[in-house]
């Protein structure tokens, strides 16, 4: 019997309809077998996310008594060395003891009071807890400790509302709170302008009465500032400046080597196809290897920096530059060209007054968009090559206290790669246009 080819052609037309998405639902179970996602999730913490994220907005205080030597106290912000509070600036929610011991007032009706003679009290609004360390460990009589409570011989340790803890054991008492904000960004604790509101810095910049009698107020804010032991802001602008002039060398010293030699690898201007063909593999080798292997080849020869960098960029994009170049010179109109060789002028000359006027539009384009893009890309070629904001990024990630300074150059690399985009776009509308 003979079938109706229609009915055929749609047959066909709902196999393919139907076989696509199951084959599609097909490869979503494999990845999801292979990719183990049910461990994955199940491996999951997302109590250490929800930590995280708190880091990127707000950073811990730290008060700690030695409890191995004489009782000694510190107030230190993260435990740095270099940001602990003296006794005038510590702050209003710690209170001293006329026993040199500390109360420290923590969020939600909690407190803890660390005595001269070490003893510890937590005091929460359902009861009040006592932990006292000694030679061996510690003591704690809490025979049905709360559930945010984790006790051994050796050690206590009491999760407590809004991020606070308190840890006791042999040789420290430390309780931390967590505050909102980046600490001390404008001015570290060794500024005269630390600890004052925005109407004073502005008082004081307005005012001729100087803090320091060897600058002004306004020169002492901007020196302060800049010369931040906590944040660097002067390190992080070098830094960014560093970024991008390896972005700025690797896209246009590419430009500048790939656009002549475009030239044997285009087929209207190649001396001949072998000529062409080795070119053109050429191009493909250098951009088929990517930046960062070449920025691992050349550290090896060179050490790292952001000359190396620069250099790994370069050989990448001669390789995309001479691809595109190419193909721009092979669609070139010949008209200008043959009117001027029938004048009598020379190659360099047709190049010059009929090729590059063509193709310039399209060079500037491409080299302004790369640029755009290799700020990116420099910012991870930074971390490892050792330069730019990249190394910057990487320090800070590598350590447990700096995530609010991880968010701050995120920020920056954002705001950096914006501010690319829009120089780019109006220095290509105002050249094409020109």
């Amino acid at each position: 019997m003979d079938t109706n080819p229609v009915h055929e052609l749609i047959g066909r037309k709902r196999l393919v309809s139907l076989a696509a998405p199951a084959l599609i639902l097909a490869y979503l179970v494999y990845v999801a077998i292979s990719f183990d996602l049910a461990g994955l999730a199940g491996r999951a913490r997302f109590d250490n996310g929800a930590l995280l994220l708190q880091d990127f907005w707000s950073y811990k205080i730290h008060v700690t008594r030695d409890n191995r030597g004489e009782g000694a106290f510190e107030t230190s912000i993260e435990g740095m060395r270099n940001a602990t509070f003296s006794a005038a600036n510590e702050p209003g929610w710690i209170a001293r003891r006329e026993d040199d011991g500390r109360e420290i007032t923590l969020p939600r009706g909690h407190s803890v009071t660390i005595a001269g003679d070490g003893l510890v009290t937590l005091a929460t609004p359902e009861a009040s807890y006592a932990i006292r360390p000694t030679g061996d460990g510690i003591e704690a009589d809490i025979p049905d400790p709360p559930p945010n409570f984790s006790i051994s011989d050796k050690r206590f340790s009491a999760t407590l509302p809004e991020g606070a803890r308190l840890t006791v054991t042999r040789s420290r008492s430390e309780v931390f709170r967590r505050q909102a904000g980046w600490e001390l960004f404008f001015f570290d604790l060794s500024s005269p302008f630390y600890g004052r509101s925005l109407p004073q810095l502005i008082g004081l910049a307005l005012s001729g009465e100087r803090l320091d009698p060897e600058r002004s107020n306004i020169a002492g804010m901007a020196q302060d500032f800049w010369n931040n032991s906590i944040w660097h802001h002067g390190d992080v602008a070098w830094a960014m400046f560093e970024t991008v002039l390896m972005a700025f060398l690797g896209t246009f010293g590419a430009g500048l080597i790939s656009l002549p030699i475009a030239f044997m690898a285009a087929s209207n201007f190649a001396p001949s196809r072998i000529v062409r063909q080795l070119f053109r593999r050429f191009f493909d080798f250098l951009r088929g290897v990517d930046a960062l292997i070449w920025t691992i080849i050349l550290s090896r020869a060179f050490g790292p920096g952001p000359l190396t960098g620069s250099l790994a960029m370069l050989l990448t994009e001669t390789g995309t530059f001479g691809k595109l170049f190419s193909e721009a010179l092979e669609n070139v109109d010949e008209k200008p060209i043959e009117g001027l060789r029938s004048t009598g002028a020379g190659a360099l000359s047709r190049v010059r007054w009929a090729v590059i006027p063509q193709i310039a539009p399209v060079i500037l384009s491409q080299l302004l968009y790369y640029l755009e893009s290799n700020t990116r890309s420099a910012t991870v070629i930074g971390a490892i090559t050792g330069g730019g904001i990249g190394l910057l990024l990487m320090q800070a990630m590598q350590t447990t206290q700096n995530w609010e300074q991880v968010t701050y150059y995120i920020v920056l690399i954002v705001l950096m790669v914006m501010l690319m985009d829009w120089l780019s776009g109006r220095i290509r509308a105002r050249l094409i246009r020109g």
